[in-house]
């Protein structure tokens, strides 16, 4: 999920829409002081298994903004713990990632589980693709025309390349 500079975010929400952005290391003053003063009122806690790999991510909210830097709209804060064993080979390897996350929505724990989810659905299957299969963080061609013009192939690609059901 994309961080939300401040002046994107004021642009949101005065169209009356919302955001759910991340909170990244070039938003330093703001990351510092929702790691200090984070107070979660709700969680939500899911686990998932499959394709080696045992996953179990908890989401905390928070909409106790004191000590939180002014930001156009926001109203809760979110974290997620994401606890994640890949099993290779008779080796398990273990990880641990906290993210923080503003939001211009107040919803459930469970509620902003589900939209981080599903971004996330979206980012692996489309991206991974352009990324991986595609090769395009590879590539070379940093000419804007060029850049637009491969993009436009590569999706027309992923999108016309024939399935094989099996």
């Amino acid at each position: 999920m994309q961080s939300v500079p401040k002046k994107t975010a004021q642009v949101i929400v005065d169209s009356g829409n919302d955001y759910i952005g991340a909170l990244k290391g070039n938003q330093s003053g703001l990351l510092e002081a929702v790691q200090a003063n984070f107070n979660a009122i709700q969680t939500h806690e899911s686990n998932n298994v499959g394709h080696g790999r045992v996953e179990k991510r908890t989401v905390s909210i928070s909409n106790q903004l004191d000590n939180i830097p002014e930001f156009p709209g926001l109203k809760t804060v979110i974290r997620v713990d994401s606890y994640r064993e890949v099993h290779r080979a008779n080796i398990i390897e273990p990880s641990v990632k906290i993210r923080f996350y503003v939001s211009s929505l107040i919803e459930t724990a469970e509620e902003f589980s589900k939209r981080i989810r599903g971004y996330w659905g979206v980012e692996n299957k489309v991206h991974y693709v352009r990324d991986v299969t595609q090769g395009e963080d590879a590539s070379r061609i940093r000419t804007k025309p060029l850049v637009q013009i491969w993009a436009v192939a590569r999706n027309f690609a992923r999108s016309h390349i024939p399935r094989l059901w099996i």
